[in-house]
C-alpha cells in the first residue's frame, strides 16, 4: 500500500456533502415508493460469505513497509473520531478529551489532529468551546442513541439540539426493528428527515451491523442509507457485540465504491467499536486501499470510531521515531 501525499493523508476535515447531480434512473426509481425500494434492495447481489471472509482474512495478513508505517499511523490518527459516550461523562472529561484531540502528543507537535470528537448532544457546547477553531470536527450521536427506540419527533429534536449547540457531524442510528421487519420505506424516510434536520452538518448513519444478522442485510442497509442521503455509513454504536469487523467493513466499502461508480459521488465509511490497536487500524487501512481505493485514504471519507485506539497509535508512533517501545506512562491514557 503506497502512501499518498501527506497533505491528503493528515489534514483534518469533514465528509464531502451528499448533494450533487441527479441520481441515475435505476437509483432514482428505487426511491419512488416502498415497493420500488424493496425491489431494489432485494435485487442486490447476494453476498458470498465464504469469499468475503476469506478475502478479508487474506488482506489482514498484508504488511506495510517500514518506511510507510509512520505515514499509516499518522493517517490513522487523523481518522479517529475520539469518542466518549458514557452516562458518567462530565464537562471536565470532555474538555480533557478535546485537548488531546487538538494535540494528541504534546512532545511531537507535528502529530496530526484527530478527525473529530464525538459526544452526547448535551455536551456538544462544551466541545465547541474547548475545540475553538482547531479544525477538529464536533460529532454528536443522536436519534435516541444507541437503541433508536423513540418516535421520530423525539429523534429529530435530538438531532436539532446537537446541531444548534454546534455539532458539525451527526451520528444517527437506524431503526433496526423497522429494518428487520422489512419496513424499508420507514427507515428511508427517517434517514431523509434526519439529514434535513442536520442542515450543514454531515450525517453518519449507524447500521448496528451486529444486530442485522446477515451479510445480505448489511449490504441492503448500506445501500438504503446511501439512497437516503447519508454522507457516511457506520458499522456500530460500540454498545453491541459484535461491533466493527473486517468483513462487514469490506461490504460497506464495496457499497461506497459502487455508489461512486454509479453516481460519481464520494461517500464515507466509519467502522466503530473494538478497534484498539495500531495493527488493527493498519488492517483497516489496507482494506480501504484494496476494496474502495486510495481515494478513500483520507479522513473526509474514512473514520475510526474509537476511544482507546489513539493511545496505541501514539505509543507505536514513538516506537517508530525513538527505536524503542514507549509504554502508556509516556502518553496520556484516557
Amino acid at each position: 500500500m503506497a502512501a499518498p501525499s501527506s497533505a491528503t493523508a493528515a489534514g483534518p476535515g469533514v465528509p464531502a456533502p451528499s448533494g450533487g447531480p441527479a441520481l441515475p434512473p435505476e437509483l432514482a426509481d428505487a426511491t419512488r415508493d416502498d415497493t420500488a425500494l424493496r425491489r431494489f434492495l432485494h435485487g442486490l447481489p447476494g453476498v458470498d460469505a465464504v469469499g468475503l471472509e476469506q478475502r478479508a482474512a487474506t488482506l489482514a495478513t498484508r504488511s506495510i513497509k517500514k518506511a510507510s508505517k509512520l505515514w499509516a499511523i499518522d493517517t490513522a490518527i487523523s481518522m479517529v473520531d475520539l469518542t466518549t459516550l458514557e452516562g458518567a461523562d462530565t464537562q471536565g472529561k470532555v474538555r480533557t478529551l478535546c485537548a488531546k484531540a487538538r494535540r494528541p502528543d504534546p512532545e511531537y507537535p507535528e502529530v496530526p489532529r484527530v478527525g473529530a470528537v464525538c459526544v452526547y448532544p448535551d455536551l456538544v457546547a462544551t466541545a465547541v468551546e474547548a475545540l475553538g477553531a482547531s479544525g477538529v470536527g464536533i460529532a454528536s450521536v443522536a436519534t435516541a442513541f444507541p437503541s433508536g427506540r423513540s418516535n421520530r419527533t423525539v429523534k429529530l429534536a435530538d438531532t436539532e439540539l446537537a446541531v444548534q449547540a454546534g455539532a458539525t457531524e451527526i451520528d444517527m442510528v437506524i431503526d433496526r426493528g423497522a429494518f428487520l421487519s422489512g419496513r424499508y420505506g420507514q427507515v428511508f424516510d427517517e434517514i431523509k428527515a434526519v439529514k434535513a434536520a442536520c442542515g450543514s452538518a454531515h450525517l453518519k448513519v449507524i447500521l448496528e451491523t451486529g444486530e442485522l444478522a446477515t451479510y445480505d442485510n448489511i449490504r441492503r442497509a448500506s445501500w438504503l442509507a446511501l439512497l437516503a442521503g447519508g454522507d457516511f455509513i457506520k458499522t456500530s454504536t460500540g454498545k453491541v457485540s459484535p461491533a466493527a469487523t473486517l468483513p462487514t467493513t469490506h461490504l460497506m466499502l464495496q457499497a461506497v465504491r459502487d455508489w461512486k461508480d454509479q453516481t460519481g459521488e464520494l461517500r464515507g465509511v466509519k467502522p466503530a467499536g473494538g478497534i484498539r490497536t495500531t495493527k488493527d487500524a493498519i488492517r483497516y487501512l489496507v482494506a480501504v486501499h484494496e476494496v474502495a481505493g486510495p481515494e478513500w485514504l483520507t479522513n473526509t471519507l474514512f473514520r475510526f470510531g474509537a476511544s482507546s485506539l489513539l493511545n496505541d497509535l501514539l505509543m507505536q508512533r514513538r516506537t517508530q521515531l525513538e527505536g524503542h517501545y514507549s509504554g502508556p506512562d509516556y502518553v496520556t491514557v484516557d
